[in-house]
């Protein structure tokens, strides 16, 4: 089985109180930021060259519309690993919230890999409803429809797979189509939760994050990475900034910007 480097690359920041990541608030309420994360798959030995980015993150102008900190281009960000966004030639859409799919212009020679279901979901009855439709732009719902119709676009239907060690996997819960990526590194499976669980604290507490589409879709997701992982340890939420602490910079000039997490 081939193995790959894993790579988070932080691009923006959030600041939020505990109380706005848990359903049913949190009654210590304090602190508790979101950072925003692309990852970078890179092949090492004989897959060496093969590099896969999962999720592409938000602009600078979404940033402003959503009041979110901005940091860098997301591509800038791959670019501090010699990574040139316009020769990636597959992109792994977790789901299609802003935060996940803004900037898909800026990776023209990929093919995204997506879920059936959430383009069902993204173009159909729920958003006409605000709590559902509120964290996704139909302007990124829209030009993944474009590159649909274009061949650019490979859809999943359950458990599929990018290219050996690189499997993909519908957990539903947070949108109706969202999938984690599972990874083959040197230090075995891990799992890039996305949004399937925001922080450790989601998952490791069974407390689940307020924006979803099923709850109980959600909290069997949190028990479904832990089968995938090889441990609990092996699973990386999607915005804590924990990632950053748990995990080494790959060099020292990157810390606080990209962690290692193969």
């Amino acid at each position: 089985m081939p193995q790959y480097e894993v790579y988070a690359i932080k691009y923006a920041h959030h600041e939020r109180r505990a109380a706005g990541n848990f359903i049913g608030g949190d009654p210590h309420d304090g602190p508790m930021p979101l950072d925003y994360f692309i990852w970078l798959i890179r092949g090492t030995g004989e897959n060496a060259g093969r590099e896969i980015v999962v999720d592409t993150g938000f602009s600078a102008a979404m940033a402003a519309k959503r009041q979110r900190d901005h940091i860098r281009c997301p591509t800038q960000g791959l670019q501090l690993l010699n990574v040139d966004s316009r020769n990636i030639k597959d992109v792994v859409v977790t789901h299609l919230h802003y935060d996940h799919v803004g900037n898909f212009d800026l990776f023209p020679a990929a093919t995204f890999h997506l879920q059936d279901l959430e383009m069902s979901y993204a173009t159909g009855r729920h958003m006409a409803q605000p709590v559902f439709s509120g964290a996704y732009e139909v302007e990124d719902v829209v030009g993944m429809v474009r590159r649909a119709y274009a061949g650019r676009v490979r859809f999943h239907a359950g458990d599929g797979e990018v290219a050996p060690g690189v499997s993909l996997h519908l957990i539903g819960g947070h949108t109706m189509g969202l999938q984690v990526v599972r990874v083959a590194t040197r230090r075995g499976w891990i799992v890039l939760a996305s949004d399937a669980s925001h922080f450790y604290a989601n998952m490791e507490q069974v407390r689940p994050f307020p924006i979803v589409y099923s709850v109980a879709a959600m909290v069997e997701g949190y028990e479904r990475m832990r089968v995938l992982a090889d441990s609990p340890g092996h699973i990386v939420p999607g915005h804590d900034p924990l990632v950053l602490e748990r995990y080494a910079a790959p060099l020292p000039a990157l810390q606080g910007i990209v962690a290692r997490l193969d």
